[in-house]
């Protein structure tokens, strides 16, 4: 009777919370309700912590060098567009960087709306990372740090775009297609293969890029608690932004100090001029 009662006082909240959402977005895909969007996360977990590595266990890893570079280099080339696109939408033509509102009325707010619609996209595009590793059996590739990063952001990112597509709210988005040209160029030319490790010497400073991308975020949500006067109009996905920043700023430092200042891992080229040796002596 009890769980009756709290669920019937769940749905009428929901109910009640869905009637601000921005009707723009309404029939966009996946955009009608979260269930669709938790559906699909809950089979990605399942399948990358659990079903994939069971169906391979006695198979021999898939060769998916050429798909890899092709994923690698779409991912690029989309983060290119995105950050095109933020840029033009807003936070290079008439964004302050400071108290920037949501803009549900005019042609340049519903750009913003579609561009946040495609990086909220893009993060369901990106769990193939994990899938890859699964197919080529790199299961210790598939950590906690990786299934949770690729887990909660579209989660998080349908409500942004539902109720709140723009404003000082999208910046980390921008930041974070930047982070992944970076990222995914990295990626592309390790695909590749052996004869580019040579211009793979800056891995260890992609951790680093990361970093600053989180204190970067922090700190420009973090104005929001300073403004005596900025009427965001959903503030609670501001205080969910700083939370993820701060979260995974700790979770990525952990990261860096066990993977790099431990000398556990670094990039095969430092390897191969016996630095990761130097490293492991200190």
């Amino acid at each position: 009777m009890i769980f009756k009662s709290l669920t019937s006082r769940a749905v009428n909240l929901y109910d009640e919370w869905i009637k601000q959402a921005d009707p723009r977005v309404a029939d966009w895909l996946l955009m009608s309700s979260p269930v669709t969007q938790t559906m699909i996360i809950v089979g990605y977990i399942y399948f990358v912590a659990s079903l994939g590595p069971r169906l391979m266990d006695n198979r021999k890893p898939f060769d998916l060098k050429n798909v890899m570079i092709v994923y690698n280099f779409s991912i690029v080339a989309f983060s290119l567009y995105m950050i095109y696109e933020f840029l033009m939408a807003g936070w290079a033509n008439g964004y302050s960087y400071q108290c920037d509102l949501v803009d549900y009325n005019s042609p340049q707010g519903l750009r913003m709306a579609w561009t946040c619609w495609l990086y909220y996209i893009s993060k369901f595009i990106e769990m193939l990372d994990t899938i890859f590793f699964v197919l080529r059996k790199k299961n210790s590739q598939v950590t906690f740090l990786h299934v949770y990063h690729h887990s909660i952001m579209p989660f998080t990112w349908w409500f942004g775009v539902k109720f709140s597509a723009g404003g000082l709210g999208t910046f980390h988005a921008l930041v974070n297609s930047a982070v992944h040209v970076i990222m995914y160029s990295y990626y592309a030319l390790a695909a590749l293969g052996p004869a580019y490790q040579k211009y793979l010497w800056w891995k260890k400073h992609m951790t680093t890029i990361q970093l600053i991308q989180f204190v970067m975020v922090t700190a420009h949500v973090g104005q929001f608690i300073l403004m005596k006067d900025c009427p965001y109009q959903f503030p609670v996905f501001l205080y969910v932004i700083g939370l993820y920043g701060l979260i995974f700023l700790v979770l990525f430092l952990n990261f860096y100090y066990h993977a790099y200042t431990k000398g556990k891992r670094l990039p095969k080229v430092l390897e191969q001029n016996g630095i990761g040796q130097h490293k492991r002596e200190m």
